[in-house]
């Protein structure tokens, strides 16, 4: 039987706040978001760099909130969707939104420095949005590449500082002073308290930190269909940051 706009209604402010603006049942969720339509609005500036089809692939969120970008990683035919999240609430609300729509997606509560507990690799991770709230961040690349992704990433961060990305060299001498001051030198900017009233803001890279961050963890940038978003495929770590032989 289908449900009346007024239970799902009374189910989604049981379930709120929520972060992400989604319609359910004809119902959104978040609709005076200080974003605006967020996360559609956004979805639409880099959803064209996803395959269309996502048939047989397998796909991993991390980060998944109330499952918006899981959920339309299914509606693309992914064969199988895990999304993960170390928030419950969160959780709560995706498992009500993909039953409300229909999709089948394996939602577990779980922190991305635990994605080694998922023993296998996806042919798709979204990390999305979770990078700049992490205190060990390269430590979360490092764990993506090492353990579950097989080939693809789509990964986003706020960004601060300059946009410019400017070749550096391979190896300064420790006399060489200026490189840091350079405006587009790589960066990652600390927040020791808040920023935008929110305590789990910790590391905010400029755009030739991330590109160097995902270089170095692996990760070669395929595409950036908008400043703070990346396309990338998983390829070979550089041999310095590749662990000792045992």
């Amino acid at each position: 039987m289908r449900r009346r706009p007024s239970d799902i209604e009374r189910q989604v402010q049981e379930l709120g706040p929520w972060f992400q603006n989604m319609t359910i049942g004809g119902i959104q969720t978040a609709p005076n978001h200080f974003l605006g339509d967020y996360p559609q609005a956004k979805w639409k500036g880099f959803a064209h760099v996803l395959p269309n089809d996502l048939q047989g692939r397998s796909v991993l969120e991390i980060g998944c909130n109330a499952g918006f970008y899981a959920i339309e990683m299914k509606r693309r035919g992914a064969g199988e969707v895990v999304a993960i999240d170390h928030d419950a609430r969160y959780l709560k609300q995706a498992r009500f939104a993909a039953k409300e729509q229909g999709q089948d997606i394996d939602f577990r509560q779980m922190s991305i420095y635990d994605v080694a507990r998922l023993q296998r690799r996806f042919d798709l991770v979204l990390f999305m949005g979770v990078f700049y709230h992490l205190r060990h961040p390269l430590l979360a690349l490092d764990l993506i590449h090492e353990h579950v992704a097989d080939d693809l990433l789509l990964f986003q961060s706020l960004s601060r500082g300059s946009a410019s990305v400017s070749p550096i060299a391979e190896d300064y001498p420790i006399t060489h002073w200026e490189i840091f001051d350079q405006y587009d030198y790589p960066k990652l900017h600390f927040v020791e308290h808040r920023y935008a009233g929110d305590p789990t803001n910790w590391f905010i890279p400029n755009a030739a930190a991330m590109e160097g961050l995902l270089r170095s963890s692996g990760f070669q940038v395929e595409a950036q269909p908008e400043r703070e978003v990346y396309l990338c495929r998983k390829v070979k770590r550089p041999a310095a940051v590749e662990p000792p032989p045992c």
